[in-house]
């Protein structure tokens, strides 16, 4: 009797151990799910170009705010020479991130070998994609932008002004222009929109194109440089589309006393109050709202449902590209010109317009249609 009682008590005791070490287990396993996600945003440029990689750094910002994420930011520089390496230093640093995020097309090869060596990790590229046939990829969301429309409402507007001739100090001709950072894909995309966007104004439309070249995003003094060349060449507007060398662009617009489409980040608000004058003469910028797509995705991460393995494209149904009307827009931009560009955003949602782009329809437009509702929340 002794002997059963005491079994029955070992039993029980060891029952109750069980339980206890399961809940303790599950609680450990519902606080790693619920703990702040940890990311490491990897920029292969600087910050400061109140443009592309300061937009992604306000997203990820907004993320630590209010999502609770926590995020560190390396900040590898404009030489391309220490790239790969930098991101190797961060991606083989698993014990200190849950995410980790990175954009442009020159980084794309290096996460396209790298990801599937790093199964527990997940990874969010953006303005370029991996190549999903070489790898698996099953941890990479990969997030593309529709900037060939954006930028076909810049030169649509750009034409009108110029066409209407209400511009302040514009010469009367129909001459506007664009200075990308280097010749790509991605700024190449953004000017075969902007192109056909002038010339469904008036064919006659004559844009100047131009790129800085060496440290394409880095330099606005050779921004500046091409910028006062196009000027005198007879621009009334240019069109930068080079990160902080486009700065230059914009000093060179304020000198000429003439006008300059911002990129990426509203730039007329960004750069407002330290320099009104330069503002006023950033008529509108063409945004890739970079910034809000991160933050997006970081929701959508948090809930479980971005869907990772897939690539995203954003264009102007889900507000993922589109132009800057903020009160200097409204100051130089007439009704009729007002109307035009609705009309024209609207024709392009639509279908009525077909923008041109040097990329093909491969994106997934099931991932775009997804963001696209989780963004309207």
């Amino acid at each position: 009797m002794f002997i059963r009682k005491n079994r029955f008590l070992l039993q029980v005791i060891l029952v109750a151990t069980l339980v206890v070490l399961t809940a303790s287990a599950g609680s450990r396993s519902q606080a790693a799910q619920t703990a702040p996600a940890r990311i490491i945003y990897i920029a292969n440029g600087t910050l400061g170009d109140k443009s592309f990689y300061d937009s992604a750094e306000r997203g990820l910002q907004r993320a630590d705010k209010e999502l609770g994420t926590q995020h560190k930011t390396i900040q590898l520089g404009f030489d391309p020479n220490k790239w790969e390496a930098g991101l190797d230093d961060a991606i083989s640093d698993e014990a200190n991130y849950d995410i980790l995020i990175t954009g442009t097309y020159q980084m794309a090869d290096f996460m396209t070998a790298r990801a599937d060596a790093h199964p527990t990790k997940k990874f969010i590229i953006f303005d370029t994609a991996v190549d999903y046939t070489k790898c698996k990829c099953a941890n990479v969301y990969s997030l593309l932008y529709a900037q060939n429309e954006s930028s076909y409402l810049g030169g649509l507007y750009a034409a009108a002004e110029l066409k209407l001739g209400k511009l302040p100090n514009a010469n009367g001709k129909l001459i506007i222009g664009t200075i990308g950072g280097l010749d790509i894909p991605v700024i190449e995309d953004f000017i075969v929109g902007y192109k056909q966007g002038a010339q469904a104004v008036d064919p006659a439309v004559q844009v100047l194109v131009d790129y800085v070249g060496g440290n394409g995003f880095g330099d606005p003094a050779t921004a500046k440089e091409k910028a006062l060349s196009m000027y005198d060449q007879g621009a009334n507007i240019i069109f930068q589309i080079a990160s902080a060398s486009g700065q230059g662009v914009i000093e060179a617009g304020t000198e000429r006393n003439l006008y300059v489409l911002g990129v990426d980040s509203d730039q007329a608000l960004i750069v407002q109050d330290a320099h009104p004058d330069q503002a006023q003469h950033i008529l509108t910028s063409v945004l890739k709202n970079i910034d809000n797509s991160l933050f997006v995705s970081l929701q959508r991460d948090k809930a479980g449902t971005l869907p990772y393995g897939t690539t995203g494209n954003l264009g102007l149904v889900d507000g993922g590209v589109g132009l800057a009307y903020n009160d200097i827009y409204n100051k130089f931009t007439p009704d009729p010109v007002k109307a035009l560009v609705k009309q024209a955003q609207a024709d392009i949602i639509s279908g009525k317009i077909k923008v041109n782009t040097v990329f093909g329809p491969e994106v997934s437009a099931t991932a775009a249609a997804t963001m696209s509702a989780t963004a309207t929340k």
